[in-house]
């Protein structure tokens, strides 16, 4: 039988699991952070609400936990685009509090999404903006969350001699390579939702550690879909498989791609299409994988939370169809 582990109150515009600890961070229309903590850390239990604050003037749009290795702490961009670090610290005698750890610099630009990453040498936080550019912070020290230094800045485009105009984008979509092997390079992939059809499509970017430059090294679009609209994007954690699995959603579905380990004379990753799913009437909001990567979970704006499974034979179908309450 199933059991809610929390309700959220009304207002609450997104929220952040942390596995490690058992732990899930809200946020409001009205600017307020709020943390549940579970009294068994160890087993899923009921969450009881131990900390709220008012995090930022305008609503919150998405919550990010900081990976656990580096500490307890959440990234949340505002419906104005600020970005902002905050970390739960303990001063001398006083008990456990949440602080303004560190306030990212955007100048006219406006946060859409941001993800962590960790790479052999450090963590890093990609964030893709308003118009159509993509930062990539480095944390300098893994003891001091508020030390972070801009890596690079580009825009989600192939041809990088080419100068495209600033697209008014309305939400972009950034997922993280989650395998961390040694010698595995840095990547993750970004598309956008935009009115400039050559920052849409998503793409994926790789650290060239001898040039220390960020380059696209595969492209998840077939030649007439590059202009669409991406809404989300998920990278699937890698049991063993001699290829990587990716979600891609637009409208025209999701797309499950298949992309190579190992880069060709140009350094390009083969890619290949392998299904087309459709059942959401609608706009198709997340994707996620589960920790083996083999079920997608799929959210749309027709309130229905849908899986999605391949068989045996590499054919994808539905497992099974949520409704809300």
């Amino acid at each position: 039988m199933e059991k809610a582990v929390v309700t959220l109150e009304k207002g609450s515009e997104c929220c952040s699991w942390n596995y490690s600890g058992q732990r899930m961070a809200t946020g409001s229309n009205d600017g307020t952070l709020s943390i549940f903590d579970s009294p068994d850390s160890s087993s899923f239990s009921a969450l009881r609400l131990t900390s709220r604050w008012k995090a930022h003037q305008g609503s919150i749009m998405k919550a990010v936990w900081v990976p656990p290795e580096y500490g307890d702490a959440v990234a949340c961009i505002c419906v104005d685009g600020t970005l902002s670090l905050w970390e739960e610290i303990e001063e001398d005698t006083q008990p456990l509090t949440w602080k303004l750890c560190k306030l990212f610099e955007s100048n006219a630009t406006h946060a859409l999404d941001l993800k962590f990453g960790m790479s052999s040498t450090c963590l890093k936080l990609v964030a893709a903006y308003s118009d159509g550019y993509v930062k990539v912070y480095e944390l300098l020290d893994p003891l001091e969350l508020k030390k972070w230094q801009l890596q690079a800045e580009f825009q989600n485009v192939i041809d990088s001699v080419s100068r495209f105009g600033k697209p008014s984008c309305l939400s972009a979509s950034v997922a993280w390579n989650p395998r961390r092997g040694e010698g595995q390079q840095s990547s993750f992939i970004l598309g956008f939702n935009s009115d400039l059809s050559q920052v849409n499509s998503s793409k994926v970017w790789e650290f060239d550690e001898v040039h220390q430059r960020w380059l696209p090294v595969a492209e998840l679009a077939l030649p007439g879909d590059r202009g669409d609209r991406v809404y989300d994007v998920a990278w699937a954690p890698n049991i063993g498989r001699p290829y990587e699995v990716v979600a891609v959603a637009t409208s025209k579905g999701i797309a499950i791609w298949h992309l190579g380990l190992n880069p060709d004379t140009d350094g390009r990753l083969s890619v290949k299409k392998v299904a087309l799913l459709s059942g959401h009437d609608g706009e198709v909001w997340q994707l996620e994988w589960d920790m083996s990567g083999m079920t997608l979970a799929t959210v749309g704006s027709d309130g229905m939370v849908r899986l999605w499974q391949s068989n045996l034979n590499g054919v994808w179908h539905e497992q099974a169809a949520l409704e809300s309450s």
